[in-house]
């Protein structure tokens, strides 16, 4: 492989941007904290991104040691990729991020794709201190979020693998409002934008406020 583009300056912050800098990069990472992801997966949900350059980041940050590749047993017998530990490292940075672009979001452009699993990022960040299994609910799907793990995948797309703590229903525009930084989840809560459903102690605190 061609040797990696390097800002040859001796700094922490340049170092790190030697390894996850290149466009794509950090929003893989995103993905892949759903938990291992086919190829196919990937290209799907990250619109906009030509395979070639798809398949040169992953080659990327297998070889900076951020991800691996693995088959999977039959009938399966697909190859997935995964992050490593120090892949998994990168969530509170992509939360920092997350939280520093929040007033850069803005209105949703026409051009603008979406997934429903993008907002899990922000929704674990307003969960900041709750633990448990929540299963989410928007008009573009379901996905479940692993809120306080600290380790393994942090979110995932679909219903929740088994019996979820909390189960919150919400429509995009108040999510949004959420991910935008604008509402807080608990006053979306309590002014009956959210519903909570469940009997675990997520869903107890949640209701509580």
């Amino acid at each position: 492989m061609p040797p990696r583009r390097s800002y040859d300056q001796y700094c922490s912050a340049a170092r790190a941007l030697d390894t996850v800098g290149d466009r794509w990069t950090l929003l893989i990472v995103r993905e892949l904290l759903a938990g291992p992801r086919r190829y196919t997966d990937l290209h799907a949900d990250l619109p906009g991104v030509s395979t070639d350059v798809l398949a040169s980041r992953l080659k990327d940050m297998e070889r900076d040691g951020l991800t691996t590749r693995r088959r999977l047993a039959p009938p399966g017998a697909a190859y997935v990729y995964e992050l490593t530990p120090r892949g998994e490292a990168l969530l509170p940075v992509l939360q920092a991020l997350g939280a520093w672009g929040e007033t850069e979001l803005g209105e949703r452009r026409p051009t603008d794709a979406v997934r429903a699993h993008w907002f899990a990022l922000p929704l674990l960040r307003a969960l900041d201190g709750g633990t448990g299994l929540v299963e989410v609910h928007l008009e573009e799907g379901r996905f479940h979020l692993h809120a306080g793990a600290e380790a393994g995948p942090v979110y995932g797309d679909g219903p929740a693998p088994g019996e979820p703590d909390a189960l919150l229903s919400l429509d995009t525009a108040t999510c949004t409002a959420i991910s935008r930084g604008e509402l807080p989840l608990a006053d979306a809560i309590r002014a009956g934008r959210v519903e909570v459903k469940g009997d675990g102690t997520l869903a107890e605190a949640l209701r509580e406020g």
